[in-house]
């Protein structure tokens, strides 16, 4: 090679090192304070597919029995002996991140934690679970009977990493912490889903309202 055309390369490699270290800077610069954006903002764009984003590095917490909740209808025994019934139940438990949003429905994030999970642990992430089914109940006279449930549930811990093909907010990349619960497969960490009937007195009204027609000496159900 020429002396000229050593000169030359040498030049093209020392333009393209500035032009990279220039990217590099570009990226550490601390961004002003008004030009930041939000946390939401960039959930939405991952969301939304603005940005390219992956959560990085999940960690899974150990599983626990969620809170009980009703998910039948009420039967309300206004006669004078025990009301048996078959009541049927239906019950659906979606996932919510650390602000609290859900990110069970629309948009890329539960499939992008699905897709981490799956290649960090070997198996799926699921963003929400359904259940139904009916179950008999006895209620005794005076009182309300329902069916509550209890899910299985999990945490996985990670951070979105969110890529813009041009700067913006003055960076071509963000990063945020996340936490997401969603529902956990049954037995996991040996706990179990839960099912059962509940009961309570009825209030005062309540026991009023048996006074009536329609309803005295009967038992009948209230939709939730």
């Amino acid at each position: 090679m020429t002396k000229s055309r050593t000169i030359r390369h040498g030049s093209r490699l020392l333009a393209l090192s500035t032009a990279s270290l220039g990217l590099v800077a570009a990226m550490a610069m601390p961004a002003a304070a008004d030009d930041q954006p939000t946390r939401d903002q960039l959930i939405a764009d991952c969301a939304s597919g603005e940005g390219k984003c992956s959560f990085n590095e999940p960690t899974l917490g150990k599983a626990y029995l969620g809170d009980f909740r009703q998910v039948s209808n009420s039967l309300y025994n206004c006669s004078t002996s025990d009301a048996t019934q078959s009541m049927g139940w239906a019950d659906t438990v979606g996932s919510t991140d650390s602000a609290g949003v859900s990110v069970t429905a629309g948009g890329n994030i539960a499939g992008l934690i699905d897709l981490s999970v799956t290649a960090t642990y070997s198996h799926t992430w699921s963003s929400s679970h359904t259940e139904n089914s009916s179950l008999n109940m006895t209620v005794k006279p005076g009182e309300v009977g329902w069916i509550s449930r209890a899910q299985v549930m999990q945490t996985v811990s990670g951070t979105w990493q969110t890529h813009y093909d041009n700067q913006k907010w003055g960076h071509y990349f963000w990063f945020v912490p996340d936490t997401v619960t969603g529902p956990a497969p049954n037995g996991t960490d040996g706990k179990s889903n839960a099912v059962t009937v509940k009961t309570r007195k009825m209030t005062a009204a309540e026991k009023s309202s048996c006074s009536a027609d329609e309803k005295k000496g009967q038992a009948f159900v209230v939709k939730r």
